[in-house]
């Protein structure tokens, strides 16, 4: 049977300490990887460049940001060890309490978040209060909630959004979006993602190492270039969407 999301019953606190639990392992077995080496560089890049203040949220090992003259915010204490060792400035928090000033950063990057916590409302609040008028904000979130298998919750997940859901949450928030492109396809064999769950929970040692050191940079190997595409294109089979918003909060009422 197909689930359509995790136990709703999870509170953020409990999503806090599940994805703790895991990234905090996963982060103090692996290298800092640069944003140089991910597809969404060239995407990135362009942005940053345009960007002098820039926010990255919950990056881990994996930063798609500049990391000289980007502030990183994220929840485990061994990524923030080794993205301050590569230049970044990194803070101890997490998404739904920013510690930042109100319209500080004119590029807000989140990818692969808003899954992972309760109040996704309060997530995206955060981010609006943090994004100048006019900031660009990169976002990225799974789809499809019938696509949801049982690596979803063991990785930490709360969510997959139907793509009208994702729109109409941004744009409450203020985010319009400008352009997407597919960041995933539907993983193709249930068999090997429940032989990778057995390692992780088994024998994770030796499943972050193969991780590290074989799949990830075969991984990075052959991922596929990312192209921008007006609006939100066809998402029929599409396992994960990147999202480039502008932030355009509502005019305040006159009295």
């Amino acid at each position: 049977m197909t689930r359509s999301r995790a136990d709703t019953s999870r509170s953020d606190a409990d999503l806090v300490r599940i994805n703790r639990g895991f990234y905090e392992s996963l982060w103090s077995a692996a290298r800092l990887i640069g944003p140089e080496r991910f597809n969404t560089w060239p995407l990135s890049r362009e942005l940053a460049e345009a960007a002098p203040r820039r926010l990255e949220v919950a990056p881990g090992l994996r930063p798609r940001l500049p990391l000289a003259g980007t502030c990183f915010v994220d929840l485990s204490h061994a990524a923030l060890r080794r993205l301050r060792a590569g230049g970044g400035n990194a803070i101890h928090g997490m998404i739904g309490q920013l510690p930042c000033a109100d319209a500080s950063f004119d590029l807000v990057c989140a990818l692969d978040i808003l899954e992972h916590v309760a109040d996704d409302d309060g997530a995206l609040a955060e981010l609006a209060r943090v994004a100048a008028p006019g900031a660009s904000v990169l976002l990225s979130v799974p789809l499809h909630p019938q696509a949801w298998t049982a690596f979803d919750e063991f990785v930490g997940h709360y969510r997959r959004y139907e793509p009208a859901e994702i729109l109409a949450r941004l744009a409450a928030h203020g985010f319009v979006l400008e352009q997407s492109a597919v960041y995933g396809m539907q993983p193709g064999s249930s068999r090997l993602l429940a032989l990778g769950q057995w390692y992780l929970t088994h024998q994770r040692e030796r499943a972050m190492w193969w991780y590290n050191r074989v799949f990830m940079p075969i991984g990075l190997r052959f991922q596929k270039p990312l192209q921008w595409h007006a609006g939100l294109g066809d998402t029929a089979g599409v396992d994960e969407v990147l999202l480039r918003c502008t932030y355009r909060p509502a005019t305040a009422p006159s009295h």
